[in-house]
Formats: C-alpha cells, sequence, structure tokens
C-alpha cells in the first residue's frame, strides 16, 4: 500500500521535511536556519522554537497542496529521552512530557515527537519516533568505565547505524541478526559501534565526550588534563561544556569545522578566512582524526574477538577526499570495508513508520 507519510526531521540548525508515498519522495525541503533567526531563543529551552518551526512544517505542505487529512502518519526524529530499546514508538503522552521539559536533555531532536504529535492529531492519524539517539543495547561489560558513578552511556546516530547494518547484511546475503559489524557514522559527531546479534552491543558516547575527535567535538579527552581544566578557574562550567561539544575538535585545531573547506585547502586551494593554520597543519589535523576513528573501529574489532563480517562507513565524512583514503588504509586489513556515503535519515523514518501501519504488532510502548 501506498501510505501517504510526513517526515519531520529537526536539526540545530535546519528542519528537514520530506512527505513520501510508498517509496517516492512527493515533497522535500530544508529550511535552515541563521544564527539571527534562532538568536531570540538562545537562552531558552529548544521546545520555545516549537510554533517558529511548526509554522514552516505547515507553510510547506500548504506550497505543495498536500492536505493533513490525506497522510498516513506522522514520524520525527527521535530526541533525548531515558534509554529505550531499538524500533518505532507511537508518541505518547508520557514521551511528550520528557521532551516538552527536556528531563533527558535539551536537543532540537527533541522537537520531532512533539511535532509530529500534534501535526498527526490534526491530521486524525498515528504519530511515530524511530530509532532515537538514546537506543541502549549495550552489554553489562561495555557499560563500566572505571568511575561506578559515571557509567559509560549509550548516545549515538541509532536511525543511520540501523539503516546502514540492515543494507550491509542483505549485500552480504545475510540476516542481520546474524552479522557482526562494525558501523562508523560520520558528521558534526561520529559514533563507532559493535553491532552483534541483531544489537549495538558497544558504542561510543557521540554526544558529549566519548570516542574520536570530530569536527566540532572533543571527543575522549586525557582525563587529569580536563579535571584542571575543569577546576583551574580560568573557564566557567559552559565554557567548558563547548570546549566538548560545539568548540572542540577539528574547529579548535583548525579555526574550521566545514570538512569540505579544509579538503579544497589541503589540496592547493585558497585558504577560507576561517581557517587560522598553514596547510601542512590542516593535513595533520584531519589526519588525526581519521587515526582516530580507525584507533574506535579497532577497539570495536577487540568487542567482536577479530570475528568481523564488515567494516560500514556512512555519513557526511565517506565524503572526504583526503580523509577516507587514510582511514581505508588503516582498517581495510580488518574486515571488508562497505561504505554509503551521506546518510537518508529521511528515509530511514519512512520505512519505520510504513513498518509500524504494516506490522503495528512490532511497536513498543514508550513510558
Amino acid at each position: 500500500m501506498n501510505y501517504r507519510i510526513l517526515v519531520i526531521n529537526p536539526g540545530s540548525t535546519s528542519d528537514d521535511l520530506g512527505v513520501f508515498e510508498g517509496e517516492r519522495e512527493l515533497v522535500k525541503k530544508t529550511v535552515r536556519y541563521t544564527p539571527a533567526d534562532l538568536k531570540r531563543f538562545e537562552h531558552a529551552n529548544v521546545t520555545a522554537q516549537y510554533e517558529f518551526r511548526k509554522k514552516n512544517v505547515l507553510d510547506m505542505l500548504a506550497e505543495n497542496g498536500i492536505s493533513l487529512k490525506s497522510l498516513s502518519a506522522v514520524i520525527g526524529r527521535g530526541g533525548l529521552l531515558k534509554p529505550i530499546e531499538s524500533g518505532t514508538y507511537p508518541v505518547n503522552d508520557a514521551m511528550c512530557a520528557d521532551l516538552r521539559e527536556g528531563t533527558y536533555g535539551d536537543h532540537s531532536s527533541n522537537l520531532g515527537g512533539l511535532l509530529a504529535r500534534e501535526i498527526a492529531a490534526s491530521a486524525n492519524c498515528p504519530a511515530f519516533i524511530a530509532d532515537p539517539v538514546v537506543v541502549d543495547e549495550l552489554d553489562t561489560l561495555a557499560r563500566y568505565s572505571g568511575m561506578p558513578d559515571n557509567p559509560r552511556i549509550s548516545i549515538f546516530h541509532a536511525l543511520n547505524h540501523k539503516r546502514v547494518a540492515l543494507m550491509a547484511a542483505g549485500k552480504l546475503g545475510k540476516k542481520y541478526e546474524d552479522c557482526r559489524l562494525i558501523v562508523m557514522h560520520g558528521g558534526g559527531g561520529i559514533s563507532v559501534g559493535a553491532h552483534a546479534g541483531g544489537r549495538v552491543v558497544d558504542v561510543n558516547n557521540a554526544l558529549d565526550g566519548d570516542g574520536p575527535f570530530t569536527p566540532q567535538r572533543s571527543g575522549g579527552v586525557p582525563s587529569g588534563g580536563l579535571a584542571k581544566l575543569c577546576f583551574g578557574g580560568s573557564y566557567t562550567h559552559g565554557q567548558m561544556k563547548l570546549k566538548i561539544k560545539g568548540s572542540g575538535g577539528l574547529v579548535a585545531y583548525t579555526g574550521t569545522s566545514d570538512l569540505i573547506a579544509l579538503e579544497k585547502f589541503i589540496a592547493g586551494g585558497e585558504q577560507d578566512p576561517q581557517i587560522t593554520v598553514s596547510r601542512e597543519k590542516a593535513h595533520e589535523c584531519v589526519s588525526a582524526m581519521a587515526y582516530q576513528i580507525a584507533k574506535e573501529i579497532g577497539a570495536m574489532a577487540a568487542v567482536l574477538a577479530g570475528r568481523v563480517d564488515a567494516i560500514v562507513l556512512t555519513g557526511g565524512i565517506v565524503y572526504d577526499k583526503h580523509l577516507m583514503p587514510e582511514l581505508r588504509s588503516r582498517i581495510s586489513w580488518l574486515a571488508p570495508v562497505i561504505e554509503y556515503p551521506g546518510g537518508d535519515e529521511k528515509r530511514a523514518l519512512r520505512d519505520a513508520a510504513e513498518r509500524a501501519l504494516e506490522n503495528p504488532e512490532t511497536l513498543r510502548q514508550y513510558c
């Protein structure tokens, strides 16, 4: 059946919107926000942007002649919730309360479930989220950190991890549940997970302080040095949070988080005004990021006891012509490498909504 599904994928500086009919994307629109657009909300919880962003979704539907009553379902990108199992969830009162209050963290993706719920109510159809970043399937041993009161937690790009893992399993001629895979999603954040038995049994916290450094995040850093920075009197709590997420990683080393600009500069192109280092230093910094990603992949190979069917690479950084050759050279001996550049989160959400409509018994409940 060709269900008509509205997909809402809110990001920190954009909303990626789409209406699908069956496999075909009827309408797609990316609404981008400048710092000036969001300035009035900078000291408020992200849900203060709710009405502002809802109007953009409704305007997109109206501009393209899409009636609310024609929708079969609305699905939003899942936000920061309590740790949950992988799957598709109806948006219920308990979920909305946690998203609205930011009980487990304040992030733009919290708006996905809230927008889906209200628009779906007007359309008289179900509202869903699927595989939010808080999917938690960690093995018991993976939770140990060395500090009982500070355990390792699961926050990663679950939606795209699951999507490309299923695709890779199909390419290998296996069921996902029978595969042993290492999946790396690389974008503004980088997550590397070990998939076994249909679960992500270990993965770095890609949001704030684990794994390789990224274009904007520090990743795992020396803990003693971090403690000195925190209590040395030079930085506030807010400034330290920004060093970990927002102004860490490549942007701290080079002045920019734009991998495309760095790639062009390294290749001999004109220097972007934001880049503050020499060509040689820029090359070294990008190489260091590839080095750290490779180390994390190697760690996940140890988690899987060296029995790895494939290493699956996805996300925007897979397009990078400088980083990727260096990464491949360090990991290709471990297992076959399968690449899915970019990340089609909208289609992954559409697929999840369709599965939920066709097999409602598979839905999970948030409580």
